[in-house]
């Protein structure tokens, strides 16, 4: 995986499990295998096996293997594997001075940012994405032909709890119940990834922005996204936490509408040159164009 920081490092990461998934792809048992992996009654499985009290052994080396500094987590005994990975950030970890002219980072992760044509279409690694298959409404889809889809990608040392990145009064959620394919960027170019698996998404209507998607997407063994606000005509906050993973990588994905927002020409330009942008939740992603 290659990847750019904000002030413009690049660097390369392959980790186990890019090689694994990698070596699962290229491969017609591997691929099987992934797909058995993909179906949510397994996913459910997995869970029940990690909110058990016999996972959190698992705990101590998942943070080692991983990198994951526990100073940025509350301090607390942990009952279960999945307790431990939807842990709270200590206060003050993850800082940003609330401004509503700002699209913030809903998350920590590798973002990506994609133009969406006139014809309501998107790539992602060779793999064309249609608005109207991802949110499943042809009407809602129209309004963001010649906009921007950000995508944010978590992997498993990343928080997994995520935020609005703006104020505004939310739709109610919809669910498209599908598979829990990996969100491993080796797997668009034998998946269409982001219209297959399960997702979750809400209309926040904001002041500067117009209407803004925010959709999350499920992952291999991601057997739930939970949301605090299912419902409809809610108003939030900037800032405010909206839900968490549970074990897994994960994506949100955000789309905006055309001519409302000027996207950080950092994270247009690092997609253009195959890299992954590193953000922490809160981090400016876009402003407002007024």
């Amino acid at each position: 995986m290659k990847y750019r920081d904000r002030q413009g490092h690049t660097y390369k990461v392959t980790t186990k499990q890019d090689r694994l998934l990698n070596d699962a792809y290229d491969s017609y048992i591997g691929r099987s295998l992934l797909e058995i992996a993909s179906l949510p009654a397994l996913s459910k499985l997995s869970r029940k096996v990690l909110s058990s009290r016999m996972s959190s052994g698992f705990i101590e080396q998942f943070a080692e293997n991983n990198k994951i500094d526990m100073f940025d987590y509350e301090d607390k005994q942990y009952t279960s594997f999945n307790d431990f990975f939807t842990r709270k950030i200590k206060e003050g970890r993850r800082y940003f001075e609330p401004d509503e002219k700002k699209l913030v980072s809903p998350s920590d992760g590798k973002v990506s940012a994609y133009a969406i044509t006139n014809a309501n279409s998107f790539v992602i690694k060779n793999s064309v994405y249609n608005v109207e298959s991802l949110l499943r409404d042809k009407k809602l889809a129209a309004k963001y032909a010649g906009g921007y889809a950000l995508v944010i990608r978590l992997s498993v040392d990343d928080y997994h709890r995520y935020i609005y990145p703006l104020s505004g009064i939310k739709s109610h959620d919809r669910v498209i119940e599908g598979f829990l394919n990996t969100v491993n960027p080796v797997a668009n170019r034998h998946v269409e990834v982001y219209k297959e698996n399960t997702r979750h998404y809400c209309m926040i209507r904001t002041e500067h922005f117009g209407d803004v998607i925010q959709m999350e997407v499920g992952a291999l063994l991601v057997g739930r996204i939970s949301n605090h606000h299912p419902w409809g005509n809610h108003r939030v906050r900037q800032g405010e936490e909206k839900g968490y993973f549970e074990f897994g990588g994960s994506t949100i994905v955000l789309l905006l509408e055309k001519g409302k927002a000027i996207v950080d020409e950092d994270l247009l330009k690092n997609t253009e040159d195959g890299c992954e942008t590193k953000v922490l939740q809160g981090e400016q992603l876009a402003v407002c164009n007024s």
